[in-house]
C-alpha cells in the first residue's frame, strides 16, 4: 500500500524552512479570548457611560443667561486699549409682541422642526451633513434651543467638552421651559447685526419700526442676517442678502407657513441706512477690519460683541498717531484720506485710517481706486521676474498706436520723447509708451498672477481684480494698461504688494489681528500668516534700483538706504481726481490716498507730504511726474 504524500511533503517544507508545521489552536480557545476582552471593553464603556450620566445630572442649568460684556482690541503692545465694541441696543419684549409671520420666518431659517423634534436634531445633523458633502452649505446642525445655549451660558471655547455641555443643557432647558419660552428668549438675545441684540431692536435698526408692526417681507429680512449679521446685512451684500431671503421664503413655503401665490407677491423690503454702532474715529474702521477678519476664522461678529473678549491688534500706537495726526494736520476739510501702513516682516497692519468717522462709514482705505504710477514697481518686479532686460532700448516715441487701444492713441506726459528709452529713463519720467510695451512683453496675465500672489485681492464685489470690466469691449481681458496703473486696486492691497516688494519678494498675508482670548483667559485665536514667494529677491533687488531714488535716514541708525517709493496724480481733464504715494522700506510699507471730495481739489504733492511724515525716518519727497494719458 502506498503512503499518502502529505507526511513527505511536510518533511520537505520542514527540511527547507527549519520549522515544523504549528499545530492549530483549537477555535474555542479564540472565542473564550473574544468574550473576555468584550466584557472588559463593556465594562469600560458602562463605567464611561455611568459617569457621563452623573456629570450630566450634576450639570447644572443657569437660572440666568449671562449678561453679555463689551470685548476690548489693544495696540499691539497688548495693554493700551484701542477701542472697546459691543453691546449697544438690547431690549427685551415677549413672544406675544412678535407677529405669528416673523416667528415663523426666523424658524424656516434656523430651525424649520423647532416644534417638533427634542432638544438636539438627528435630521438637522444629517441634512447639516449633507449640505457640507454637497458644498450647499445652508444648513446648520444645531437647534434654536442649542443656539440658544451656547450663547446665553457657555464660552466660545471649541472643544469636545463645551459642545457635549451644549446638548446637556439643551436637553435639561426642554425639560424646564416650554417651547414658546425658548423662543421667546431666543429672539431676545440673538445678534442681528448693526448693534442690536434681540427682535425688537433689530426691527428698528433695519426699519425704524417696533417688532409689532414688522410685515412678513421685513421679518424674513431679519431672519435672514441671523446667519451672518455681517454679510448678510443687505447694506454690506444686497445679493446675498436677497439670495438668503429667498431661501427663508422657500422654507415658509415648503412648512406651508406661506401661501404659494403670497409667497409669489413679496417683494424684498428697502431698510434704513446703517447707523454707527462702534467706536467713532479712525479706530472705528479697525474694529470693523477686526470684526470682519475675525468673521473669517471662525469667531462671529456676536461673539465679538457680547462674549469680553480680549483682541490684540497689530495697529502699532506710535505709528497710528503719528498716522492721525499727519491727516488732521495737513488735510483740508472735504477731501477723503486712506492710510494704510503694513509691517513687510510679517504682514501686520501698523496703522489704519479709512475715513475720520467711524465703524460702519464708508471705508476709502479699503476700496478700489486707480493707482496710476503708483502701481509701476509691482509691474517691474513682474518684468524683471520673467526677464525683462534692464539695458534693453525701448521705443518711447510719443503718441504712439496700440492695437488693443481700439485706436486710442496713447501719449506720455507733455508729448515727451524717448526714441531710444532705458527703463529707468522710462520709469523716472513716467513714459507710459515704454510702460505699455514692457508689459506687452512680458504677458499681463503673468502680471496679474505674480501681483495677485504679492497681495492684491483677486476680486472686488465679486468682479475679478485687475481686468477689464462687464462694459468694455472684451470683459475679463486683462490688457497691457495694467502697467500704467489703469485697473482699481485698495489702497490696503497696494500696501501688501509694497510690503512684499519691502520683504524681498515674499509675500505674507496682511492681517490686523494678532490674538484673541476669552473673558476667562484661553486663547481663541493666534494669527499665523502663511508666505509665499511672489517675485524673485533678485527682481526685486532691480526693482528697488529702478524706483529707490529717494534716500530715507530710519530712526535706529542705520545707513539712509534707497527706498522704493512712487507717487501719482489721476486727473480728469484739469480737474485732480486724487493723489497716492506709495513706499516700502524693510521695516514699512505705507501706502496714502487723497481723494477730492465736496468740490475741492488735493495739492497734488499732499499725499507725498502725508507718507513722509508717516514712514518712519522719511524726508519729504517729490512728486512723481503724472502718468501717460490718452490725450496730449
Amino acid at each position: 500500500m502506498v503512503d499518502s504524500p502529505a507526511p513527505l511533503v511536510r518533511r520537505v517544507l520542514h527540511a527547507i524552512t527549519g520549522r515544523r508545521g504549528r499545530r492549530r489552536r483549537p477555535v474555542g480557545r479564540y472565542i473564550r479570548w473574544f468574550r473576555r476582552a468584550l466584557a472588559g471593553f463593556s465594562a469600560v464603556v458602562l463605567a464611561a457611560g455611568l459617569v457621563l450620566v452623573g456629570w450630566a445630572i450634576s450639570l447644572p442649568l443657569p437660572a440666568d443667561p449671562a449678561q453679555p460684556q463689551q470685548s476690548v482690541l489693544y495696540y499691539s503692545d497688548g495693554r493700551t486699549v484701542l477701542a472697546r465694541v459691543g453691546v449697544v441696543d438690547r431690549i427685551a419684549v415677549p413672544l406675544g409682541r412678535v407677529p405669528v409671520p416673523v416667528r415663523r420666518a426666523v424658524l424656516a431659517a434656523e430651525d424649520r422642526s423647532f416644534y417638533t423634534h427634542g432638544a438636539v436634531s438627528g435630521r438637522g445633523i444629517g441634512r447639516a451633513l449633507w449640505s457640507d458633502v454637497t458644498g450647499d452649505g445652508v444648513e446648520g446642525a444645531s437647534t434654536i434651543t442649542q443656539q440658544y445655549v451656547r450663547n446665553a451660558y457657555l464660552t466660545l471655547d471649541r472643544t469636545v467638552s463645551r459642545k457635549v455641555r451644549e446638548i446637556v443643557l439643551a436637553e435639561k432647558l426642554e425639560r424646564r421651559y416650554s417651547k414658546d419660552q425658548i423662543l421667546g428668549r431666543y429672539l431676545n438675545t440673538i445678534y442681528f447685526g448693526r448693534g442690536a441684540y434681540g427682535i425688537d431692536a433689530a426691527a428698528r435698526a433695519y426699519f425704524g419700526v417696533p417688532v409689532d408692526e414688522l410685515d412678513t417681507a421685513q421679518g424674513m429680512v431679519l431672519a435672514t442676517v441671523i446667519k451672518d449679521p455681517t454679510n448678510f446685512d443687505p447694506a454690506v451684500d444686497p445679493a446675498g442678502a436677497r439670495n438668503r431671503w429667498r431661501y427663508v421664503r422657500a422654507g415658509m413655503v415648503s412648512q406651508h407657513w406661506l401661501g404659494v401665490n403670497e409667497a409669489a407677491r413679496l417683494r424684498f423690503p428697502a431698510t434704513t441706512a446703517p447707523a454707527g454702532t462702534g467706536p467713532v474715529g479712525p479706530a472705528g474702521l479697525i474694529a470693523q477690519q477686526v470684526e470682519w477678519e475675525l468673521e473669517r476664522h471662525g469667531i462671529t461678529a456676536q461673539q465679538l460683541r457680547t462674549g469680553g473678549l480680549r483682541v490684540v491688534t497689530t495697529i502699532d500706537r506710535a505709528t497710528q498717531q503719528r498716522t492721525e495726526t499727519a491727516v488732521r494736520q495737513e488735510a483740508p476739510a472735504g477731501l477723503a484720506v486712506a492710510v494704510v501702513s503694513v509691517d513687510p516682516r510679517t504682514g501686520g497692519i501698523r496703522a489704519y485710517h479709512g475715513n475720520a468717522k467711524g465703524f460702519g462709514y464708508f471705508d476709502h482705505a479699503d476700496a478700489p481706486a486707480t493707482p496710476g504710477a503708483a502701481f509701476t514697481p509691482l509691474v517691474l518686479a513682474s518684468a524683471f521676474q520673467h526677464g525683462l532686460d534692464r539695458d534693453r532700448l525701448w521705443d518711447g516715441r510719443s503718441p504712439q498706436q496700440f492695437p488693443d487701444r481700439n485706436g486710442v492713441p496713447l501719449y506720455n506726459p507733455g508729448n515727451a520723447q524717448c526714441p531710444r528709452c532705458t527703463i529707468d529713463d522710462a520709469v523716472a519720467h513716467s513714459y507710459g509708451t515704454v510702460l505699455y510695451r514692457v508689459a506687452q512683453a512680458t504677458d499681463p496675465v503673468r502680471i496679474v498672477h505674480d501681483v495677485r500672489a504679492a497681495g492684491v485681492a483677486a476680486s472686488y464685489a465679486g468682479r475679478p481684480s485687475l481686468v477689464d470690466g462687464p462694459d468694455d469691449p472684451q470683459p475679463a481681458l486683462t490688457r497691457p494698461a495694467i502697467a500704467l496703473g489703469e485697473y482699481p486696486v485698495s489702497p490696503a492691497d497696494l500696501a501688501s504688494g509694497y510690503a512684499t516688494l519691502g520683504n524681498d519678494g515674499r509675500a505674507l498675508a496682511r492681517h490686523v489681528v494678532d490674538s484673541v482670548r476669552s473673558s476667562a483667559g484661553g486663547t481663541l485665536y493666534r494669527a499665523a500668516p502663511a508666505g509665499r514667494r511672489a517675485f524673485t529677491a533678485a527682481a526685486v533687488q532691480q526693482t528697488r534700483d529702478v524706483t529707490g531714488r529717494y534716500p530715507t535716514t530710519l530712526a535706529n541708525g542705520r545707513a539712509p538706504e534707497r527706498v522704493l517709493y512712487r507717487t501719482s496724480v489721476q486727473q480728469q481733464g484739469k480737474r485732480v481726481r486724487s493723489g497716492w504715494a506709495a513706499g516700502a522700506d524693510r521695516g514699512q510699507a505705507t501706502v496714502v490716498l487723497v481723494a477730492a471730495g465736496g468740490g475741492r481739489s488735493p495739492a497734488s504733492d499732499l499725499a507725498g507730504r502725508l507718507w513722509a511724515r508717516i514712514q518712519p525716518g522719511s524726508a519729504p519727497v517729490a512728486p512723481s511726474p503724472p502718468a501717460a494719458s490718452a490725450a496730449p
